[in-house]
């Protein structure tokens, strides 16, 4: 896509979620999930296949003020961990920094992505939120951010998407959901990740595992599996 048009997403995000920020500070809704407890269950999701009994690197992007690193530290204390969170929110890189100053071996930077290469690559819930961006648009911002984060990481990207609703009301319009199907395909097919599905955990959702190494790579799950009805809000 044009960088004009990235650009101006770019610019839309950073206003909601500096918004978000300033209006509920560094909390769960303070970066737009609805409480502690299913924002702690998407991380699970996310690390599941994180190889934490050795020294690793991750890449957080849409860090937030850094609760994927406090959830780490909570659930993996032993983790020998080398974290950097990225945010286009100026706001939130400041909440982070603030709540972590004089933790060692953690930095937070302002960007659209990563300068550097590490290990893991994680996003969690930066592609829900579309607001008054078109579809096509949207998706072209989706798949420049992918494209971005496997050229910055060597063993495996994880992020997540809504599924779209199993019934009832649509969504609301400035909700971006989607299958599974195309995402999986574009991941295999265009980034050559090996792809892992991860749903059925409670929530209409999904998580993607992308393996960029040989050592990360998983199967991925049926095409049965992967239409499962099963998830729910």
């Amino acid at each position: 896509m044009s960088e004009t048009s990235l650009a101006r997403i770019h610019a839309s995000v950073d206003a909601y979620y500096s918004a978000k920020v300033e209006s509920f500070g560094a909390t769960p809704r303070g970066v737009d999930w609805t409480c502690e407890a299913t924002q702690k269950l998407r991380f699970v999701q996310l690390l599941r296949h994180c190889d934490t009994t050795s020294r690793a690197s991750i890449n957080d992007l849409g860090c937030g003020y850094g609760a994927l690193l406090a959830f780490c530290r909570e659930r993996a204390p032993a983790w020998q961990l080398d974290y950097l969170g990225i945010d286009l929110s100026g706001a939130m890189v400041r909440a982070a920094q603030a709540t972590w100053h004089d933790e060692a071996g953690v930095r937070f930077v302002q960007g659209t992505r990563s300068p550097r290469v590490a290990d893991y690559s994680i996003a969690s819930g930066i592609f829900n939120v579309c607001g008054a961006i078109e579809r096509d648009g949207w998706e072209g911002f989706i798949r420049t951010t992918l494209r971005a984060m496997k050229a910055s990481t060597r063993r495996a990207v994880a992020v997540n998407f809504m599924a779209p609703p199993a019934s009832g009301p649509s969504a609301p319009s400035q909700l971006y959901r989607t299958p599974a199907a195309p995402w999986i395909e574009f991941c295999e097919d265009e980034l050559g990740a090996r792809t892992t599905l991860i749903g059925d955990y409670g929530l209409r959702e999904f998580t993607l595992w992308l393996a960029c190494a040989g050592d990360e790579a998983r199967p991925v799950e049926k095409a049965a599996e992967r239409s499962r009805p099963r998830l729910r809000h």
